[in-house]
């Protein structure tokens, strides 16, 4: 049996970043092991990221053939010049590295049985969802013990900063064995969300307290306060402009599965837990499918004042 020792990095774009278990050959050159020579890739999933990620490997030079249960999704990814197919496995049978950008874990493993039979020794199947490192550790130990390399490949960032990089690694850093850079994901997450939660309850209290939502962002970009949350999500929140780039529902699955973790190895996590309440509210108020910045709207109900 074919035994894959692969290691773990996460590779950082300029501000996205991609967490992911790589291998000493090469990661964007497949299985023909030549830098030279784009890999054909696979996604499946051509929703916000997967659209995304697909529209900078096209302008790279890359081959991309993509399925999703949209029939809309495919056909923009034969707009932006890839190849479309009717069939997840026809996917995998073409592609040299095989791209997972799907909701959850469960839909990835799911995705991953119905595929089984296209799949083949030296083939790289990257999993770009948040989910629950326990899937990616045991799908990595399934998949290497047939040959085929798992990489848990989570990206943090937005389909809009996805659309700004270059293809693809800026920064290279190792965290361990398979597994980890799904565990560095939900602590990147975690930091993030919150970071989101603040900027949005300080411009709820400038907003209340009479300043110009505007100005007060420019201000705290200017100040200590600052964090790059600030430049992607601040304008989105002044002008409250929800157009999805992340989901809110999707952001409150990946919280939901960090208290999970936390709670399985005995650490409190305070603020989260009233950054899940926000969330929730905002869900309960029709948000879940709008941008992750929407909780600013659970942040702008008024209590009666003392």
């Amino acid at each position: 049996m074919c035994q894959v020792r692969p290691k773990l990095v996460i590779v950082f774009f300029r501000s996205v970043g991609l967490a992911l278990n790589n291998s000493e050959s090469g990661f964007m050159s497949g299985r023909t092991g030549n830098p030279e020579r784009p890999a054909t890739i696979g996604l499946i999933g051509l929703g916000l990221i997967g659209s995304a990620v697909a529209e900078r490997l096209l302008a790279a030079g890359h081959t991309v053939i993509g399925f999703d249960v949209s029939e809309e999704s495919r056909l923009k990814l034969s707009q932006l010049g890839g190849v479309r197919t009717a069939t997840a496995g026809e996917v995998a049978e073409e592609s040299d590295i095989v791209w997972l950008a799907l909701p959850n874990d469960t839909i990835s493993r799911d995705v991953l049985r119905e595929i089984d039979d296209q799949l083949r020794p030296g083939q790289i199947i990257a999993d770009l969802g948040t989910g629950d490192p326990r899937t990616a550790e045991s799908l990595a130990v399934e998949l290497n013990d047939r040959g085929v390399q798992f990489l848990d490949a989570t990206i943090s960032g937005s389909s809009a900063q996805v659309r700004r990089f270059e293809s693809f690694a800026w920064q290279v850093r190792h965290v361990g064995p398979s597994g980890r850079g799904a565990w560095m994901k939900l602590v990147t997450n975690l930091v993030l969300g919150l970071n989101r939660a603040a900027l949005a309850e300080g411009l709820a209290f400038a907003e209340a307290v009479g300043l110009d939502p505007e100005t007060a962002l420019a201000v705290l970009r200017d100040s200590m306060a600052y964090s790059r949350i600030m430049d992607t999500k601040g304008p989105k929140m002044v002008a409250r402009d929800f157009t999805p780039e992340a989901p809110l529902s999707q952001h409150l699955k990946d919280v939901r599965l960090i208290r999970e973790a936390a709670s399985r190895v005995g650490q409190a996590l305070p603020l989260s837990t009233e950054h899940q309440r926000l969330l929730e509210v905002a869900e309960s108020l029709g948000l879940g499918s709008l941008d992750n910045s929407a909780i600013l709207e659970s942040l702008r109900q008024r209590s009666e004042p003392t």
